[in-house]
């Protein structure tokens, strides 16, 4: 497995770049990622974690910014981009191979990010610094930034791309913004510490997932009023869809759970134990894994989608949050570090 210096050991790397010029090429020689290997953002450890699926270990861990948490493929889907809070930064590695593509510099705070549906608009929540960013997709022209009290912290478009919803976990909000004036179209109280926020397909229902309770509940999008409540388990957070259309995943943070949602019903009708602070997730191509970071335990869960429990559980750096499945394609591809330092001149 390889390791390599946390980021901010680069900046003695670049000054003497040429006494480490020849080390760096053979790291970048001796390891290499593997088909469907998995990425995983260590959070509070400034880097992030490559996986081989088949094998379940560890291939590498390399630098990355300071406290990377959420990542979002490109409308192409050629990339994934990896968000580093502190350093303003978007690392992006091709969603085949994992291999570095390019920095997009000055993104201001991205704890949360995403695409609207027509990947027109590219939107981030600076948790940090209690504000949300609205792009424009094509260059990463900022459009708007609205500040808002209450640390942002996740979002949601609706399927038409004209409005964007942001929970404020800490002022127990969820704001609404028009896309295409950045205009506040409602600003509602919906329960203690909203986290994850998802628009279903029929845009006729947004769910919430409080994280101070145990509860999803049912927003109308058009103005913000409660019209429903599920109880799941306590320290509800983030979303993830099964894929059909219907039934979405829900992490229980605090329970150490993960419920299976069916939103036409609004029912659970699956729970599975992910101990350990369940968070962020993603699912294999085949469809048989869902991959789910534990951030209290420096690990990555996987659920066998079949059996409906985990049957494995890898280590990797401390408190993962973000994690992307690659798309294949990745054999012998040299592993390079995404250093976020400047070039050298």
């Amino acid at each position: 497995m390889l390791f390599l210096p946390a980021l901010g050991s680069w900046s003695f790397i670049l000054r003497n770049r040429s006494v480490f010029a020849g080390l760096a090429l053979a790291l970048c020689l001796s390891a290499t990622a593997r088909a469907e290997s998995v990425i995983v953002l260590n959070s509070e450890e400034a880097s992030y974690s490559i996986i081989d699926r088949a094998s379940r270990t560890e291939l590498s861990r390399l630098p990355l910014g300071r406290e990377p948490h959420h990542l979002v493929a490109t409308p192409d889907g050629k990339e994934v981009l990896l968000a580093s809070t502190v350093t303003n930064d978007l690392v992006a590695l091709d969603t085949k191979n994992g291999a570095p593509q390019r920095i997009v510099r000055d993104i201001v705070d991205p704890y949360q990010l995403g695409y609207s549906p027509d990947g027109k608009w590219f939107v981030t929540a600076a948790y940090r610094l209690d504000h949300i960013d609205i792009y424009r997709a094509d260059g990463f022209k900022l459009a708007s930034r609205i500040f808002m009290d209450g640390l942002p912290s996740h979002l949601s478009f609706d399927t038409g791309s004209k409005t964007v919803f942001v929970s404020l976990q800490q002022s127990n909000r969820v704001v609404a913004f028009d896309l295409a004036t950045q205009a506040i179209k409602w600003v509602a109280e919906v329960g203690k510490a909203p986290a994850g926020v998802l628009m279903l397909p029929d845009d006729k229902r947004l769910l919430v997932a409080l994280t101070g309770e145990d509860a999803v509940v049912t927003l109308d999008p058009k103005d913000g009023s409660i019209t429903g409540r599920l109880q799941t388990g306590k320290g509800a957070h983030q979303f993830f869809p099964k894929g059909d259309g219907r039934h979405w995943f829900l992490s229980n943070r605090i329970e150490g759970t993960l419920s299976l949602i069916d939103t036409k019903d609004m029912t659970v009708v699956g729970t599975i134990r992910v101990p350990g602070g369940p968070d962020c997730m993603d699912i294999t191509a085949d469809g048989k894994e869902l991959w789910i970071t534990q951030r209290f335990l420096r690990r990555v869960a996987v659920v066998d989608l079949a059996l409906m429990k985990v049957v494995a559980s890898i280590p990797v750096g401390k408190s993962p949050h973000g994690v992307f499945i690659l798309k294949g394609d990745a054999a012998n591809t040299p592993i390079r570090a995404a250093s976020t330092e400047p070039a050298p001149k």
